[in-house]
């Protein structure tokens, strides 16, 4: 079973996003803020296999977690999606610099990101 981290501060994404991965194949935590994030992660010893967050939340943005996830002193890297209604080429860019490893405009296409969920796993096992 894989372990993945959302990071949104939107009351119905989570929802929608434990409805598109089963939950007998994907184990779900859900935080609604880059604060929590760091948290759960710390708490948990950065123990994910994918990491899927927002880019615009309070406490610690997308871009933040994506920077701590992807530090080059991490030992374990762990793919990150960032899902966002902000479009902009210039932060679809910014994201990708830092090290993103997909990237999804919401409203999400459910099986596009069940594919793109799959894909990253399968990649990094």
């Amino acid at each position: 079973m894989s372990k993945i981290l959302l990071v949104e501060d939107d009351e119905i994404m989570p929802k929608i996003v434990a409805r598109i991965l089963p939950p007998s194949e994907y184990e779900l935590d859900h935080v609604s803020n880059g604060k929590e994030a760091f948290e759960k992660l710390e708490a948990t010893n950065y123990d994910y296999d994918l990491i899927i967050t927002d880019i615009m939340m309070p406490y610690a943005n997308g871009f933040e977690i994506l920077s701590r996830v992807k530090s080059p002193d991490r030992e374990k890297t762990i793919p990150v999606i960032i899902v966002s209604n902000a479009g902009n080429e210039d932060m679809i860019m910014e994201g990708f610099k830092l090290g993103a490893d997909d990237f999804l405009k919401k409203p999400i296409i459910p099986a596009e990101l069940l594919i793109r969920v799959k894909r990253l796993l399968m990649k990094n096992k």
